[in-house]
């Protein structure tokens, strides 16, 4: 799963060349966060190379240059003494008889990861496998085992003549084979210098059982007819050893039996991700030549091939709709719930339920270039970062382990110096060992990132990473666009004014629409769609016939043309010089919230267009919870002050920078921040990158150019400025759970710790705590699955509200 590395942000320039190579490996053998501070490290002293290593996924993104190869890294990992490999993707389709329709390559989609075998995902669950059979069986029979040792050892009426020997028979396998995969891995560390929370389990069991087994055969402890009092805390010698078998069973018994729970929890945490995977199709229907239909594995399907979609069905991949008309159920792609009708010309997204009638779909793009895979790509990237928090949290787990040993070292021998009963002493040393957790530290924040990022996923957020939410939680000022942010961006020519005794009208607007071919802002698509649905007299040129084609951001474009020179551009700022009636048509398109485009040929203004663009319906109440959210709304655009203050006035905004191009954009970031201010950008076209690049933060809109997005932090891939708003909720809620969870894990070894240095704790008790914490840290991640933005966001919108938007105009040429 290797792929390029994406070009840095322009804002963040550093001095260190990028590496090479980004490629993800699955980890296997990990069980906490010393586990992944000694893979980081290992990784880390290859040249060139860094890793980020996430304990809930199992996964490794490492950024290394091309001259380290995959193989290399494997090599490293598996010398650390973990298993390392690509993640599989699906096999390769099995090839119908029959020629089918010509495929493209095919891309790695979002399916991969959906098809991988269960034990090379992360995410897999516990029960899949054969792997995970064994430890099922391992933990069932251990239960068995332990259970009848756990209750004689811990109800004396119960302790028949001769019952230490059949509990020392039953403990005996508990802590030989029940307790094998902590004693194999802790060996395995101590090959490679290392120490871990299984070296930490394994010398509990193993100082447990052997002082039972010096207690039975050399203490006295074997004695016919002894009885043992069960206490919570150490007691005093009376000339008998001790047994500690209950503490050999419960130990291993309560660590697996955590751990298998921790795995389905965990597994939670990554439900959405799945789901989105589940989204992609794998056989597709095909219209041949010869009028019948087949189906097809997706993977044969190319960019520019026909494909069907049958009321109920998925649409297969990203592409336009070519026959047929239907409503499209987006809500697992967006988080829209309502359906949004198609028609032929319409796009569509590979992962909608078709909920109408039969459509003819003409692919236009395939297998990683969908929408559904840049946005499982985007949650999985986002998944394998780490807050700042967590990267301390991390440096603490990796001396974690060996502090604990120094400890109950030092306990073992401050005890047994002080004149205590020996066993008094072992027990202490061995709650110190058993009670310890780093796996907690590890957890903290990839689990609460995993369930963040994919319930944004669900509610159509895509966050980039953790450093993203971490900015995103403490902005204060957010730059809004105009132009497809606050408005649709579906814009129309409301109305055309021609200059007196001027060229004829349809001449112009030919030469007008056909240099605007060649762009792709909402006011070229707009002059388009009029001249194609109002004058289908005019017949325009190719758009190769336009020479010399320039589009200036925030002004306009120019080409030639037959031999003039034609400009659609934005019209001065004072229009009194332009010929009649063309300045009052300026002044009339402004004073209507519309967006006024002068038409030149040859240098002579010939027309002026007055172009319409709706404010998004959720506009007003999306600023006005940013406003309750302490957030600072201003709005920049590179539309004419009159429009903007029309726009402003109906969203309630009061700062407002007009005819902003990009460099003037730039600059508005840049003064902000120079105010103290902790900056976000909302844009979505090429006018706005810039901007976003420079910005704390950049939002785009999910149907904003691939400059934008490529520039910015969070896409908003639902039509709904609200989402703004509750990304900012989102990321205060998983930052705060994330701050919880290492409270939680950070205090519970400063308190557990010292008390079982002091003797409070019992062995059996601390291995119970130990796997307590660890699941507790997860539940608390669990919850951000289930979280919802308040009503208030997510509520009906009501007609009162969208009554206050007027139609308005905007003006930002790409």
């Amino acid at each position: 799963m290797t792929q390029p590395e994406p070009a840095p942000r322009a804002a963040a320039p550093t001095a260190v060349p990028p590496a090479d190579r980004t490629t993800t490996l699955a980890i296997g053998g990990m069980t906490c966060g010393a586990c992944v501070g000694r893979v980081e490290r290992t990784l880390g002293r290859l040249t060139g190379v860094s890793a980020s290593v996430n304990l809930a996924t199992a996964r490794a993104r490492i950024d290394h240059p091309a001259a380290v190869s995959v193989t290399d890294l494997v090599a490293t990992v598996e010398a650390a003494g973990f298993t390392a490999h690509l993640p599989e993707a699906a096999p390769a389709a099995p090839q119908p008889d029959e020629a089918g329709p010509p495929a493209a390559a095919p891309a790695a989609g979002p399916s991969a990861a959906a098809e991988e075998p269960a034990d090379d995902r992360p995410d897999a669950r516990p029960e899949d496998g054969d792997g995970a059979g064994a430890e099922r069986r391992r933990l069932l029979l251990t239960a068995a085992l332990a259970l009848p040792v756990l209750a004689l050892s811990m109800v004396p009426g119960w302790q028949f003549r001769n019952w230490q020997w059949l509990c020392f028979v039953l403990a005996a396998p508990v802590a030989v084979w029940g307790a094998a995969p902590f004693h194999v891995r802790a060996l395995r560390g101590l090959r490679h210098g290392a120490a871990t929370m299984d070296t930490l389990v394994s010398l509990g069991v193993a100082a447990s059982f052997g002082w039972s087994t010096y207690a039975l055969f050399l203490g006295g402890a074997g004695t016919p007819g002894m009885t043992m009092p069960f206490s919570l805390l150490p007691a005093a010698g009376d000339g008998t050893a001790h047994l500690y078998l209950e503490a050999a069973v419960g130990v291993p018994l309560f660590v697996l039996a955590g751990r298998r729970m921790e795995a389905r929890a965990r597994r939670g945490t990554g439900a959405a991700l799945r789901s989105l995977a589940e989204l992609a199709a794998k056989e597709v229907s095909v219209p041949g030549p010869d009028g019948t239909e087949r189906r097809i594995p997706i993977a044969r399907l190319g960019v520019g091939d026909r494909f069907l979609v049958r009321p109920g069905e998925r649409v297969a991949t990203d592409g336009t709709v070519r026959t047929g008309s239907s409503a499209l159920d987006l809500s697992l792609i967006t988080g829209e719930s309502h359906p949004v009708e198609v028609g032929p010309g319409a796009t569509v997204v590979g992962g909608a339920v078709n909920s109408g009638g039969l459509l003819e779909v003409r692919a236009d793009a395939v297998g990683g270039d969908t929408q559904l895979a840049r946005i499982t790509r985007l949650v999985e990237d986002a998944q394998t970062g780490k807050t700042r928090a967590q990267r301390l949290a991390d440096a603490v787990a990796a001396v974690f382990v060996p502090a604990v040993l120094t400890i109950a070292v030092t306990v073992l021998g401050f005890w047994l110096g002080a004149g205590a009963d020996p066993q008094a002493a072992v027990t202490a040393a061995v709650a110190v060992l058993v009670v310890a957790c780093p796996c907690a530290l590890g957890l903290a924040t990839p689990t609460a990132l995993l369930a963040a990022t994919g319930r944004g996923a669900q509610l159509g957020i895509l966050v980039s990473g953790p450093q993203a939410l971490e900015r995103l939680r403490r902005i204060d000022t957010v730059v809004l666009d105009k132009t497809g942010t606050l408005t649709t961006g579906r814009m129309t020519v409301r109305d055309v004014t021609h200059r007196t005794d001027g060229r004829d009208p349809d001449e112009v607007l030919r030469l007008a629409a056909t240099v605007e071919q060649c762009s792709e802002h909402p006011v070229a698509r707009a002059v388009l769609g009029h001249v194609r649905d109002h004058r289908p007299a005019v017949r325009l040129e190719p758009a190769a016939a336009v020479r010399d084609f320039t589009a200036t951001p925030g002004f306009g474009v120019r080409g030639a043309l037959d031999g003039r020179t034609v400009t659609v551009v934005r019209p001065p700022d004072d229009p009194t010089g332009l010929p009649a009636p063309l300045p009052e048509a300026v002044r009339a398109a402004g004073a209507a919230g519309r967006t006024a485009v002068l038409v030149t040929v040859d240098g002579t203004p010939e027309a002026v267009l007055a172009l319409g663009d709706a404010l998004r319906p959720d506009g007003y109440r999306a600023v006005d919870h940013l406003r309750r959210l302490g957030v600072r709304p201003v709005l920049a655009t590179g539309d004419r002050a009159a429009t903007a203050r029309v726009v402003a006035r109906q969203l309630a905004i009061t700062e407002v920078h007009a005819q902003a191009r990009p460099h003037d954009k730039a600059a508005l970031v840049t003064t902000l921040q120079e105010q103290g201010g902790r900056v976000a950008v909302v844009g979505d076209g090429v006018n706005d990158a810039a901007a976003l690049a420079l910005a704390d933060l950049g939002i785009a809109m999910g149907g904003g150019t691939d400059a934008a997005i490529g520039a910015a932090d969070v896409t908003l891939v639902r039509e709904d400025l609200q989402a703004i708003a509750d990304a900012v909720r989102l990321a205060r809620r998983t930052l705060g759970t994330i701050r919880a969870n290492l409270f939680w894990a950070f205090g519970y070894n400063l308190v557990t710790v010292p008390l079982a240095a002091v003797g409070l704790l019992n062995p059996m008790l601390a291995a119970a705590a130990m796997s307590a914490s660890s699941l507790l840290v997860v539940g608390n991640s669990l919850r951000l699955r289930a979280w919802q933005p308040p009503s208030a966001t997510r509520g009906t919108r009501r007609s009162t509200a969208a009554s206050r938007h007027r139609t308005n105009g905007t003006w930002e040429s790409a």
